[in-house]
């Protein structure tokens, strides 16, 4: 079977592009095909990030993998048809951590294999990729809302405390 991946990178202007993969490629194999696809070298770090129908960011699928664990998590070890269903048609996509260039991955069709398409491939390439990231402005959840206000210790008078006796308080 024959992937057809729609490739969308978070910028203001469209930056879209369509792939042809083997459902049996990895993620790894997919992490090549969109930096070849976009102009990217493939030399920085990458992740893969499963998400629900809303682009909701889940588990992370990264291109090494950097745990000390037996788990063994990295883009090697994932299958495209494990990961990309009908069900669960889509992914997001970040290309160089420091310059956070994000992509929506999406699943738009699967089809026959036939023998005269080379794969990967790129079937539909719109717009130009800028020459810089756009910047990403990431915003914590809002932890004012009272619940946790008892996790943590205050100070009330933090005027009144006497930092030169620290040590002999903490005695």
């Amino acid at each position: 079977m024959i992937y057809k991946i729609r490739l969308i990178l978070d910028t203001k202007e469209d930056v879209v592009r369509d792939i042809a993969i083997d459902f049996n490629d990895s993620l790894e194999d997919l992490h090549n095909a969109i930096t070849n696809a976009f102009g990217f070298d493939g030399t920085e770090m990458a992740a893969f990030y499963l998400t629900d129908d809303d682009w909701n960011q889940g588990e992370e699928i990264p291109l090494f993998d950097m745990n000390e664990t037996e788990a063994n998590i990295s883009m090697q070890g994932f299958i495209l048809r494990d990961i990309l269903t009908e069900d669960k048609g889509k992914l997001l996509y970040v290309y160089d951590f420091f310059s956070m260039w994000t992509f929506y991955v999406e699943l738009i069709s699967s089809e026959e294999k036939t023998p005269q398409v080379e794969l990967p491939s790129i079937l539909l390439s719109v717009g130009v990729v800028p020459s810089e990231a756009p910047d990403k402005e990431f915003i914590s959840e809002d932890s004012s809302n009272g619940d946790d206000d008892d996790d943590f210790d205050t100070l009330e008078n933090f005027d009144d405390f006497d930092f030169d006796n620290f040590d002999e308080l903490m005695n």
